[in-house]
């Protein structure tokens, strides 16, 4: 199965999700960190690196000698990576978007594609027989997505295979759930936390995929998470309370199935429902 654990605001909870039910299945499990601007799954596993692969982009170079300043490159580009001035070129390559267009529409032959590295993936041995797949954007680069279908393309196919999709509800993170099996939606009983919800329903709903809803740090707030899940049809699998226990084992970076081992099965029972759901 391939589950992403998904959420709409940073904080919400996704990564605790993530890691604590991860540990709590058996079999061969994989948990893949698609928030590759911040990743942090591995500050919560005890892990041994194993592997690590560049990510690189194409990008345009172009040949001035060859040149014959027609524009049909600047006007081909959607994203305004070239421009076109009286006597030379400017080329923005944190706006490529590595179609290769301009080299499809030069007349002189004067572009050949060179790679760009934009990132890093890294392979890990994780506790608990996990495996760990990372990624991570380098600084300064404005477009997460090659990193992002960099990470889902490690995914195991013969294993159970947990996404931590990164926050919000744009591009990394369409990325990051489509074409999962199923999609969890992790809240908490807050304003924002029903204002990001509600996006991420959307989402999820015109991607056409199977979601449910984990609240967090239930017991915080009023109903209004719940009114919502009930008049939408969203079926919520579980309720993790708002405990000061499990923030604390949080804080020191301990995943809280380590020391709260009753919630291994309340986990498990999630991972059942969404087998036969």
């Amino acid at each position: 199965m391939l589950l992403a654990v998904a959420g709409g605001k940073g904080g919400c909870g996704k990564t605790t999700v993530a890691v604590n039910l991860a540990l709590s299945l058996e079999g061969e499990v994989q948990i893949l960190d698609c928030d590759v601007e911040e990743p942090n799954v591995h500050l919560l596993l005890t892990h041994q690196p194993a592997w690590e692969k560049p990510v690189t982009v194409s990008m345009p170079s172009f040949n001035m000698e060859k040149c014959l300043l027609c524009g049909k490159c600047s006007d081909f580009c959607q994203y305004n990576a070239i421009a076109q001035l009286p006597k030379r070129l400017l080329f923005f390559q944190e706006l490529c978007h590595s179609c290769g267009g301009c080299k499809l529409v030069c007349p002189a032959e004067a572009i050949v594609e060179v790679e760009r590295t934009v990132g890093v993936v890294k392979g890990c041995r994780a506790e608990g027989g996990l495996s760990l797949v990372y990624g991570v954007l380098n600084v300064g680069e404005p477009r997460p997505i090659p990193v992002v279908e960099a990470v889902r393309a490690e995914a195991n196919p013969k294993g159970t295979v947990i996404i931590d999709v990164p926050p919000g509800a744009s591009c990394p993170v369409v990325a990051s759930i489509r074409g999962v099996d199923r999609l969890l939606l992790v809240t908490e009983p807050t304003p924002m936390g029903l204002h990001d919800l509600a996006l991420m329903v959307d989402v999820a709903r015109r991607l056409n995929l199977r979601f449910s809803v984990i609240v967090n740090r239930a017991g915080l707030g009023g109903n209004s998470v719940y009114d919502f899940c009930r008049r939408e049809g969203i079926p919520v699998l579980m309720e993790i309370p708002y405990s000061r226990r499990i923030a604390e084992f949080y804080s020191k970076g301990v995943p809280f199935v380590k020391a709260m081992p009753e919630w291994k099965e309340k986990f498990r029972e999630v991972f059942r429902s969404l087998q036969e759901g």
